[in-house]
């Protein structure tokens, strides 16, 4: 049961940082907090809550909803609480689950939607972790949603309930939800006439980053949306343990994307996400790392634009953040590099690895060089041919954040040759850069080198 507290008399019986604590619950639900207290915390001055007594008087109930004792005097709270519910009054007295006959549970709060989750008072520390996990399972922004449809609901009500219901999850599941919760309400709205006339479910593709492996890297976006799809396309970057969180009863389909190796050629991925979203599933283009970052996501995003195909894209951890860090080497240092810069090793179709090798043969940089394995020795000769030492640092991190990680350090004129002895397996980033010194310092629990 849930108290409409709004502009309500509520008397608040402590003026230390328990009773504080309380204020500030009370304040969120908008209650006119009476203080009663002899010595009021300096904190209820800023949030404009003066006492109205110094002691305790059965009068000052006249009006309230509600009782909250929080004092360090157990004796004085429950005489308080023995006044309250005489009267009616429910009453909470902190740390006191006999004295009360009210519970302040852990909320949830995405108002105007609250969770609330009780232990009837004999676990709170329990129920204080339940909610920190359960907070991961909402969007912050779930309760715009809410709102939106509240407002929107009584254009409904010529509808019977179950049509009613149909149409609200079909809002919610499909493209009208997210787009009300981004603050886009012309598009929602566009979406809710478009149900309303015809009933049927529209299909989305969500492009979601799957970042450089580690389960525990993913967003919490991105780790809803797993559960949340009806059919997922995903990469040979995506790691095993990442496709164990989709939804068990999701079709899956393999379209490769491994250097010079795809299962499906990327226009054929194209035409395959437009053809699922039109047939009104919910699709999830996963890729490893960064959808944004050498990933071909803004291709395929074009192409479901030109088809009329809701998407959203959820960025993840591109793989020179999460390698680097659990390699123990920082992409930027005050004394070692102010530049971070992310290039392709993949060449082109003529087979030319070319860049601006000028541009990257710098000191006081570091480069990222991804799907760099293949050319490695002609991209560490470019960089000695354009000026940079020989000695000059460089690693190359193997299946990075995850149990099998190698990371392999030498220089420009070695790292080919050591890499080629250790006989490396698996998606590869190449740091180049002074920084690469810094892992015998900074390094955590990375593999050890190869």
């Amino acid at each position: 049961m849930f108290l409409r507290l709004r502009g309500q008399p509520v008397l608040l019986f402590g003026g230390g940082e328990i009773a504080l604590r309380k204020a500030r619950l009370l304040l969120r639900a908008g209650a006119a907090i009476r203080l009663v207290t002899r010595a009021a915390h300096p904190a209820f001055a800023e949030m404009d809550i003066a006492p109205v007594a110094a002691d305790f008087d059965a009068a000052q109930l006249d009006g309230c909803v509600l009782v909250v004792a929080a004092t360090d005097d157990a004796q004085a709270n429950r005489a308080v609480a023995e006044v309250a519910s005489a009267r009616g009054l429910p009453v909470n007295v902190v740390d006191d689950t006999a004295a009360s006959t009210a519970i302040t549970p852990a909320i949830v709060d995405r108002a105007p939607i609250l969770i609330a989750i009780s232990s009837a008072g004999r676990a709170p520390m329990l129920a204080r972790r339940l909610k920190q996990q359960i907070e991961q399972l909402f969007d912050q922004r779930i309760g715009r949603l809410a709102d939106y449809i509240g407002r929107r609901r009584d254009q409904q009500m010529t509808m019977d309930i179950d049509a009613r219901r149909k149409l609200w999850e079909a809002f919610i599941d499909g493209p009208g939800a997210p787009a009300a919760m981004s603050g886009d309400e012309a598009a929602a709205d566009a979406e809710l006439e478009r149900l309303s006339a015809d009933g049927s479910q529209r299909g989305v593709v969500w492009l979601v980053g799957a970042g450089p492996g580690d389960p525990d890297l993913l967003t919490l976006r991105a780790l809803r949306l797993l559960q949340n799809c009806d059919v997922v396309l995903y990469d040979h970057l995506v790691s095993p343990r990442i496709l164990e969180m989709v939804r068990r009863d999701a079709e899956r389909i393999h379209v490769g994307k491994r250097a010079s190796q795809h299962t499906l050629p990327q226009e054929q991925i194209n035409d395959k996400l437009v053809e699922l979203a039109q047939q009104g599933k919910r699709v999830l283009r996963l890729k490893g790392g960064d959808p944004f970052v050498f990933g071909r996501g803004g291709e395929e995003i074009a192409e479901l634009a030109e088809n009329g195909v809701a998407f959203e894209v959820v960025p993840g951890i591109t793989a020179a953040n999460g390698c680097a860090a659990y390699a123990g080497i920082p992409l930027t240092h005050r004394d070692h590099a102010q530049a971070a810069i992310f290039v392709t090793g993949h060449p082109r179709a003529d087979g030319q690895l070319d860049l601006h090798w000028d541009m990257l043969a710098r000191r006081g940089q570091t480069v990222c060089i991804f799907m760099g394995r293949t050319r490695l020795a002609d991209a560490m000769a470019a960089l000695r041919a354009h000026g940079l030492p020989d000695d000059w640092p460089a690693a190359m991190i193997v299946q990075g954040t995850l149990p099998e990680q190698q990371v392999i350090t030498g220089t420009l004129a070695d790292l080919p040759e050591r890499v080629a002895a250790a006989e490396v397996d698996g998606a590869c980033l190449v740091i180049v850069g002074e920084v690469v010194r810094l892992r015998t310092q900074l390094r955590w629990f990375g593999a050890a080198d190869a």
